[in-house]
């Protein structure tokens, strides 16, 4: 892992705080969401910044790496476009799965819209595997990949985070993004301690780290992007330096942007954070040296598919497939359970997914507000309470702007909202993005769209 490049501190870049990210001293790199840019139309911002050397890091959210299916080559190639256009040293996905179902469930495709946990187990370990090696030979730069913050637990794990990211980097070679705010939210959420887990990864491998706020309520931590980062975070970010100095530490926030000042305090804390955090490395070292513990061969020395198919495969005859097949019927009735409704699992926790199934829900729709934002400006402060009631029945089949699409047909169907010049706004904002129907669904929606015009 030495040539891991040094980054130095960075910030999350925005749209909504580009200006400011740009204006902001002592930011040596930043990193963008890959799925928000255009490889051919990069946002000038971005481009002002590369030809400052301030490095660009993409950072996706779509993949799946945790998934059971393997990674969609679009997104894959997508990625790799933008890495190529930004002359990025690294790009940077998730360890979690944001659908499920398909032709191995015989079920519908179901889109979470967020990152969701995979089982600590031996199949999704080599069902991730797997993948994250599909997407390092797509990709031309290397691949770090995060670990993330939950609400809820699966049952029966047979690994902690520690000892899942430990193998994962042990059979794949792949670099880790550490994000010290999602150890804290699985801290408060799901019990695990945090010392644990950096005592059991391989801190050489680490790449860069996050480090974000979020906020408590009735004793479930959200980790929101949205809030400042508080000292339990710092502690852990201290924690972490104590035992490596990281190569990047970059703050993260997604929403409610402060002033430019409150960022750039926030980005002082961090370096002081890890000033206090070296100095304890110092003193550390004057002590008696403890015995490194010894680590099985690396991907360098042997070839990763070998020391996977030596670690898993106890029954000659259970392949990777088979192992893709029951980590998806595991994680399409988790999916279900939040997102339609269907029966809680075995084994989970009823009211934690409640809990996880209405936070989906508002991210839906806080997301949808964004990017369509003439639907509250139509539906006023009725836009809220009628997209959660379209949530509560209504999954995901694609992306925002599909869901977007989805609802306001819903509500034409149902001859919403009452009001017709309302009605008939919502119309003409439909008919303007939707393209090609199926003929039956068709029908009903033109007729919808005649009686709001009509009505109006």
């Amino acid at each position: 892992m030495n040539d891991t490049p040094r980054l130095g501190t960075g910030i999350g870049w925005r749209p909504e705080i580009a200006d400011t990210v740009e204006a902001l001293s002592g930011v040596d790199w930043v990193e963008a969401v890959a799925e928000n840019l255009c490889a051919g139309h990069l946002p000038e911002s971005l481009v002002r910044l590369r030809e400052r050397g301030v490095t660009v890091v993409p950072h996706g959210v779509s993949l799946g790496l945790g998934g059971a299916d393997r990674p969609d080559p679009r997104r894959l190639a997508e990625l790799a476009e933008c890495a190529e256009a930004l002359d990025s040293p690294l790009v940077t996905e998730h360890i979690a799965f944001v659908r499920a179902g398909g032709p191995r469930t015989a079920s519908p495709v179901l889109e979470a819209g967020h990152l969701l946990p995979v089982p600590r187990t031996r199949d999704a370990l080599r069902v991730l595997c797997e993948n994250v090696r599909i997407a390092q030979d797509a990709l031309p730069v290397p691949l770090a990949v995060e670990n993330i913050a939950a609400l809820i637990s699966w049952p029966d794990e047979e690994m902690s985070e520690g000892q899942f990211l430990a193998e994962l980097v042990e059979r794949t070679g792949v670099r880790l993004l550490i994000d010290v705010a999602n150890l804290h939210t699985n801290h408060v959420n799901r019990g695990e301690d945090p010392a644990r887990a950096l005592d059991e990864l391989p801190v050489e491998a680490i790449a860069y780290v996050h480090v974000a706020g979020g906020i408590e309520r009735d004793g479930v931590w959200h980790d929101t992007h949205a809030h400042p980062v508080t000292r339990p975070v710092l502690d852990i970010l201290a924690e972490l330096r104590s035992r490596v100095a990281p190569p990047g530490v970059l703050l993260e926030r997604d929403d409610d942007f402060p002033p430019a000042a409150e960022l750039a305090g926030e980005l002082t804390l961090i370096r002081e954070t890890l000033e206090a955090g070296g100095a304890a490395t110092v003193r550390a070292s004057s002590a008696p040296e403890a015995v490194a513990p010894v680590r099985a061969s690396s991907p360098a020395t042997e070839d990763p598919a070998d020391l996977a198919d030596a670690t898993d495969a106890t029954d000659p005859a259970d392949t990777t497939e088979a192992a893709r097949a029951r980590l998806a019927l595991a994680e399409t009735a988790l999916l279900s359970a939040l997102v339609a409704g269907t029966p809680v699992p075995e084994g989970f926790d009823p009211r934690r997914l409640g809990v996880q199934s209405r936070a989906l829900a508002a991210k839906r729709a806080g997301v949808v507000a964004k990017v369509a934002p003439e639907l509250p400006g139509i539906l006023g402060d009725g836009f809220r309470p009628a997209f959660l009631a379209y949530a509560a029945r209504k999954p995901m089949r694609g992306g925002y702007r599909r869901d977007a699409l989805d609802f306001v047909e819903t509500l034409l169907i149902e001859g919403r909202p009452e009001d017709p010049a309302a009605r008939r706004r919502l119309t003409l904002w439909w008919q303007e993005r939707a393209g090609a129907r199926p003929p039956r669904r068709a029908v009903r929606l033109v007729r919808a769209a005649r009686a709001a015009l009509v009505g109006g």
